[in-house]
């Protein structure tokens, strides 16, 4: 077959890290005349961006190779992405996969898979060794309503239950020129900006810059900007005033884990509960109407009833838009791993009591916000109404037109979210 009319879709599991890549990935494959397809089944080539967070991640980027298969079994495979750089071998002996790699040098991959596809090489596993400076060979893409700016990649930090630092390797920052280069060339085809990585608040530490210089350096960009995801231990006044001079949201999302101290140690997480609830109050007093959501595993190794109650208590005080709440799962190879297990239908239990917890604070933080008026981008039709969200990240459904970034006063909660009337 003439590669010039080959069809392939890229699969993206996990993270925004891993969509940002995979638009790149196919952004580059269009260029080099292959055609991305939505029919599934009409695919002469499956690229497959895995996901290694969590054992259920490892499970599903298994799985994902034998559902492709069964789309079009003459198809070729192709697997790089975490759950390949923690173990290629699961991945490699699939009939169907023609090339395995890891999470190093992701556009060279494509580079590889071009040259298969025109047969200039045949299977290979190839798991670079991790890169110690920031690959900047992506290229911006766009999804139907936002785009996403990756400035980093790595992790130091190290929690006790995360192995991602050992397959993404240490933290290394992208140029504020190709940030800066690459928010520039988005001007006029989005409306707003997220800003990405791995762990965004390591930003600029390996080459002396840090995020103010981040966010002044994109003050200029006229559009909606937002964080992906925070630390809250790099919020500070500075930082705050800087996102509100620079056009920044008021939405954030900050990693809390625990409520508990004693929890949060043994997570490796480097902050109590009261100074991670300071850090709110201090959003709140640049950003009175911040949306503030957070993560949360229920049932950490030895946590024990009196510690989850506490996190509860540091959960209410804070006072979420939302939180992603995770029963924990156990990931071999980290500390927490090789502590004693709370038993998983505690962990369940405590995961659904985080969970009714937050449709509660939910409610009430859209309840204060009926009356407001806020800015809205409206994305997407949604049954009766399109539907978009404010500055501060909440929902919206309007009458608005799809693409339109207009005021709203927020009239009352409805569905996921609020109705909004056109100012």
């Amino acid at each position: 077959m003439e590669n010039k009319t080959m069809k392939f879709v890229v699969f993206s599991l996990g993270c925004r890290v891993n969509q940002y890549e995979g638009q790149s990935m196919v952004k580059k494959l269009i260029e080099h005349g292959y055609q991305a397809t939505d029919r599934l089944e009409y695919a002469d080539a499956y690229i497959i961006n895995t996901c290694s967070v969590t054992s259920e991640a490892d499970k599903k980027s298994r799985q994902a190779v034998a559902r492709v298969k069964k789309l079009n079994a003459n198809a070729k495979v192709y697997i790089l992405g975490c759950s390949s750089q923690n173990n290629s071998k699961p991945f490699s002996e699939k009939d169907g996969v023609i090339l395995v790699g890891g999470v190093a040098d992701k556009m060279q991959f494509v580079t590889k898979i071009i040259d298969t596809l025109s047969g200039k090489c045949d299977k290979t596993v190839e798991i670079a060794p991790l890169p110690t400076v920031y690959e900047d060979d992506f290229s911006p893409s766009l999804t139907n309503s936002r785009a996403y700016i990756k400035v980093q990649d790595g992790c130091n930090n190290f929690c006790s239950y995360c192995i991602i630092p050992y397959l993404r390797g240490r933290s290394r920052s992208r140029s504020l020129d190709s940030v800066y280069n690459e928010a520039k060339e988005l001007i006029g085809k989005t409306r707003e900006l997220v800003i990405t990585g791995i762990n965004v608040s390591a930003y600029g530490k390996d080459i002396g810059l840090t995020l103010v210089d981040l966010i002044n350096r994109l003050a200029d960009i006229p559009m909606r900007k937002r964080f992906g995801s925070l630390e809250c231990t790099v919020i500070n006044d500075e930082m705050l005033q800087a996102m509100v001079n620079s056009g920044f949201c008021g939405s954030f999302h900050l990693s809390m884990q625990s409520g508990c101290d004693s929890v949060l140690k043994k997570m490796n997480r480097h902050y109590t509960s009261s100074e991670f609830l300071a850090i709110v109050e201090l959003i709140r007093k640049y950003y009175p109407d911040a949306g503030i959501t957070t993560d949360v595993i229920a049932g950490f190794p030895e946590e024990s009833e009196d510690e989850f109650l506490q996190t509860l208590e540091t959960c209410k005080s804070a006072g979420f838009l939302h939180m992603h709440v995770f029963p924990y799962s156990e990931r071999e190879g980290t500390k927490a791993s090789k502590m004693q297990q709370v038993d998983k239908a505690v962990r369940v239990e405590r995961a659904n009591r985080l969970i009714v917890l937050s449709e509660k604070m939910k409610t009430t933080f859209l309840s204060s916000q009926v009356g407001a008026v806020h800015e809205v981008f409206i994305e997407e039709k949604e049954g009766d109404y399109n539907v978009g969200y404010t500055d501060n990240f909440i929902k919206v459904y309007s009458t608005a037109p799809i693409g339109s970034c207009l005021k709203h006063t927020i009239t009352e909660i409805y569905g996921e979210g609020v109705k909004g009337e056109i100012l």
